[in-house]
């Protein structure tokens, strides 16, 4: 399965995550569907700005495959 979303988040709003206190990221895909997966697949993705993009997550039977950086 894929699922498309976009994140716009700050570094200080990441920050929660980035230092463990919160544990999760929870989006809304494309479809309208809500997505919630561990922080620390997307948090390879920070940068001093935070996070801002488009992405593709693929899963297979509810587990986490990939998440990759469209735009």
């Amino acid at each position: 399965m894929k699922y498309y979303f976009s994140v716009n988040m700050t570094y200080d709003d990441f920050l929660p995550y980035y230092q463990g206190r919160i544990s999760t990221v929870m989006v809304m895909s494309t479809e309208g569907q809500r997505i919630q997966f561990p922080a620390m697949h997307i948090k390879k993705f920070l940068m001093p700005h935070g996070i801002n993009g488009f992405f593709c997550m693929h899963t297979e039977n509810n587990k986490f495959i990939s998440l990759e950086k469209i735009q």
